[in-house]
């Protein structure tokens, strides 16, 4: 019985080429655009759990979680809308900001797109480090994500644009890692400047936010532009001069002219936006949509940006639970590091699929646990030490699955299987699908775990195995495939074919494996 359609390889081509120096210095830097959303996602969580930034900006939360106001029940002491709105503004501000962000990528360049997302991040850092109401912590945060929307859209496609293709799923991935470095280095901060006598300790972690907007903003003005930016705004003979130096061979003319087609085909097409909803472009539109918006309903980013709040919900003190989301910071960098030296061996459907089973199985335990322990009613009593390790490495195993998995997959996949003409469009639709979700679950997580307590946990398991089947089903491998061949893929999948093929078509030069129980069977369609 089958059990699966695996497309394995996409027509014959292989362009010339090897991984220079250049290319990997350059891929290095140019994923320092995630230490800015890492470092966003790791400080928030921990500021909003220092009692006096609390105190100063969210005084209502401040008495219910220092001076017990309002009893024992665990499950609905950070609860407030304005809470989580410092939390969650942000990915509103980036989700924005990825639509104007798509129209500077591809007019002016991905450089241009995320040397403003630094200085935007950099602006936002600023004003929270000085500020002295909520109103200026919100300003703050509209500028951060404005920034992070910039950064999230342009340097995914940078990355894939100027790996050669037989590393591009590790290249692409270090972006992931520049984000799991960003979430570490503020777990790190929040972990000393919470100890600060003078209770200015939530100062220093915002405004330290200034210091890889720095980074990027160097790092970024540094870059040169990638051929198929060049090609696109009529530089072709830059563009070659450039491939040739990545690549490190004179010979680049068949990728050259595979560039410079897909350009051609690109400048035909006036409204992106509205091509991409046509049916030609359905696999693409689909992955890009479907993606974010399961890779944010894993729960992740809950455990990221809320991670102190959570393990002080569970009963861990504050020091604690600050101690607890560095070790779960140390674990997601770490796993991290895995995907980029197994991505381009295994290929990416497997590491989506194992870590989707790995997350669930730690989602029941973590449920099994919270839910023995503090019940319904949100008062755990007396917590033993076994319990709380229990729950700890629980919590760890999941980020690493998540880490190796949907993690850096989920921005690797869908920038890599985008065609030049929609490029853009759908690297923005990926990004504002990420920020809308994000901000719905940053939004509405501590209401939910108020109102569902511990079925929280299960409220996401759910989701992890609707993610795992619809990988399992629909998305070929799309490893070792040039960038600019991608199309290839669709045509032999038995799922998409109809929408990208003409009736009159039929495949040429695809390899797909038709995986059973007991037996691989190659076939080919010719």
């Amino acid at each position: 019985m089958a059990g699966g359609i695996v497309i394995a390889a996409s027509g014959n081509k292989g362009y010339p080429g090897k991984l220079t120096c250049k290319v990997f210095v350059t891929c290095i830097v140019a994923a320092m655009g995630g230490l800015i959303f890492g470092y966003d996602i790791g400080i928030s969580g921990g500021v909003t759990s220092m009692p006096q930034f609390l105190k100063k900006f969210f005084p209502d939360v401040y008495r219910k979680e220092e001076l017990n106001i309002g009893g024992t029940n665990q499950y609905c002491k950070f609860n407030s809308q304005k809470l989580t709105m410092f939390t969650s503004s942000l990915y509103l501000a980036a989700l924005v900001a990825s639509w104007f962000a798509s129209i500077v990528t591809r007019v002016f360049g991905r450089k241009i797109s995320m040397v403003l997302g630094g200085s935007l991040f950099l602006v936002g850092a600023i004003v929270n480090g000085l500020a002295k109401n909520r109103l200026m912590l919100y300003i703050g945060r509209a500028f951060l994500g404005c920034g992070v929307g910039f950064a999230n859209q342009s340097v995914p496609v940078y990355l894939s644009e100027m790996a050669p293709y037989k590393y591009r799923g590790a290249l692409n991935m270090v972006f992931q890692l520049s984000i799991t470095i960003g979430i570490l280095a503020a777990n790190l901060i929040n972990y000393f400047t919470s100890k600060m006598k003078n209770g200015n300790g939530w100062r220093y972690s915002l405004g330290l936010a200034a210091v890889p907007a720095v980074i990027f903003i160097i790092g970024s003005l540094c870059l040169p532009d990638t051929p198929n930016s060049l090609i696109e705004r009529g530089r072709q003979e830059e563009a070659k001069e450039r491939l040739r130096k990545i690549r490190g061979v004179e010979n680049v003319d068949e990728e050259f002219d595979d560039l410079v087609n897909a350009s051609i085909e690109s400048k035909k097409i006036k409204h992106p936006w509205a091509k991409i909803l046509s049916r030609k472009y359905r696999p693409q539109l689909i992955f890009v949509t479907f993606i974010p918006f399961f890779q944010q309903l894993t729960g992740m980013n809950v455990f990221m940006f809320y991670a102190p709040v959570l393990f002080k919900t569970i009963g861990f003190g504050n020091n604690a639970s600050l101690m607890s989301s560095l070790i779960t910071g140390i674990v997601n960098c770490v796993s991290t590091l895995v995907s980029i030296f197994t991505v381009d061996r295994f290929g990416r459907r497997i590491l989506f699929l194992e870590g989707g089973v790995q997350m669930f199985i730690c989602q029941v335990i973590i449920t099994i646990c919270v839910g023995i322990k503090f019940g319904v009613d949100g008062n755990p009593g007396v917590l033993e030490n076994w319990y709380a390790m229990v729950v700890v490495i629980a919590i760890c195993v999941y980020v690493a699955a998540f880490a190796w998995s949907w993690g850096p997959l989920g921005w690797l996949v869908p920038s890599e299987i985008l065609p030049l003409e929609v490029r853009s469009a759908g690297q923005s639709v990926n990004v504002s699908v990420n920020m809308i979700f994000t901000f719905f679950i940053a939004q509405v997580f501590l209401e939910m775990m108020c109102k569902l307590k511990f079925g929280l946990f299960i409220f996401f398991s759910v989701f992890v195995v609707a993610m795992t089947i619809f990988i399992y089903v629909l998305l070929p491998e799309t490893k070792g495939i040039p960038i600019e061949e991608m199309a290839e893929i669709w045509k032999a999948h038995p799922c998409w074919r109809k929408f990208v093929v003409d009736r009159n078509e039929k495949p040429t030069n695809v390899t797909t494996y038709e995986m059973t129980e007991d037996v691989k069977v190659e076939t080919k369609e010719v």
